[in-house]
């Protein structure tokens, strides 16, 4: 299923396979986020034509609506999608608890947390659904995935030791009913990858890690991060825990994240990765864009050869006013046509005319940026 191809000898960057029911994928990858079943602005012949080979969507949205019984009489997601190759969802886990602040008119938690599971209302109708670690895996299978997440309880920081330490217990257990499960599925599955909580703290990460490990699954997640930590704690975590991570299998960064950010991950063993960035940044009209010798700057730094990741994109944002008469093109070196030909002066009229097409503009920039960005790391290990 993961293959592990090649890793650095003076860092942990690693190149690897894995293979799903709809393909094999390389490592490390990034996954563009569809959230809703859709990458906003782009359709996926597009996200294809990037070079992507692997998406995300999300069990919680996805039930709420179109719901499992549509998407199951439409031929599965990767039908419904027009989206021949792999899709991994998440379990909606962080969805739901994301809500938990949140409360209804009648001043309710939208949220209730119990060690069956979590019951909540739903944002588009207001009705109740209880979420199991074994109906988030019944879902994603009734959707025809390639990849399945456990049901887990993500904690935003800060958060006590307690606290922590009962979301550890807790998804731990979910994660224990959902290889049960998986285990019962007859016929064509998906994989089924966990996710490691513990926030900050060292000691109950690697708890979590060990009780997973224990009971063993197809990939592991690092989830709990990107969540109100600093990049610098987000890296201490991975110095300490990615060493005790299984070596055979792919290990995925939830919700990483800027493009250093992903590659200072990658140095230190990640295979994985999805974030909303590149098209949320982008609908913002923030344009990524590669500085010259980036590809040199990243493989120094992913070698070992140098200790400090040079600077090696910029951001630029098309709304402000130096670009009304900018005549150079949005991307020169882009491989996407109306990146090469339309200016960067056009694409700020855009924007400030509230016109999709600009949005639309700035996210294939930046998710062409993304989809080099995972080439050159790839080339360079």
């Amino acid at each position: 299923m993961f293959k592990l191809k090649k890793t650095k000898q003076k860092t942990a960057a690693r190149r690897g396979e894995l293979t799903t029911n709809h393909g094999v994928v390389q490592t490390p990858l990034f996954m563009p986020v569809a959230t809703q079943g859709a990458v906003k602005h782009l359709d996926t012949s597009a996200i294809a034509a990037l070079g992507f080979e692997q998406i995300l969507s999300n069990t919680y949205h996805l039930m709420l609506r179109p719901g499992d019984e549509l998407i199951k009489t439409q031929g599965g997601l990767h039908q419904f999608m027009n989206w021949p190759q792999s899709i991994l969802t998440d379990s909606g886990g962080f969805q739901v608890f994301s809500l938990a602040k949140n409360r209804n008119k009648s001043g309710e938690n939208l949220v209730k947390l119990t060690k069956r599971g979590v019951i909540f209302q739903s944002y588009v109708d207001g009705r109740t659904f209880e979420l199991t670690p074994e109906e988030s895996l019944r879902l994603q299978c009734a959707f025809g995935v390639d990849i399945a997440v456990c049901l887990d309880e993500c904690v935003a920081l800060p958060a006590t030791k307690a606290k922590l330490a009962k979301a550890v217990e807790l998804t731990t257990a979910w994660a224990e009913r959902a290889r049960t499960y998986q285990q019962k599925i007859k016929g064509q599955k998906p994989l089924l990858f966990c996710v490691v909580q513990g926030g900050l703290d060292h000691d109950l990460r690697a708890q979590s890690l060990t009780g997973l490990k224990n009971i063993g699954f197809d990939g592991y997640n690092i989830g709990g991060l990107s969540v109100g930590e600093t990049a610098l704690q987000m890296y201490d975590v991975l110095d300490k825990l990615m060493p005790a991570m299984p070596k055979d299998k792919p290990r995925y960064l939830m919700g990483v994240g800027y493009p250093d950010n992903i590659v200072e991950a990658v140095r230190r063993g990640v295979d994985m990765f999805d974030c909303v960035i590149p098209t949320r940044e982008g609908r913002h009209g923030k344009l990524f864009l590669f500085k010259t010798g980036a590809e040199k700057m990243i493989s120094d730094y992913l070698s070992g050869t140098t200790k400090k990741l040079g600077e090696f994109y910029e951001e630029q944002n098309i709304a402000n006013a130096k670009f009304a008469n900018d005549k150079q093109p949005i991307n020169l070196n882009s491989t996407q046509t109306e990146l090469r030909r339309l200016s960067r002066a056009y694409l700020h009229y855009l924007f400030k005319i509230n016109e999709p097409l600009g949005l639309r503009l700035a996210s294939l920039n930046n998710l062409e940026f993304y989809s080099k960005l995972m080439m050159i790391i790839r080339k360079a290990i």
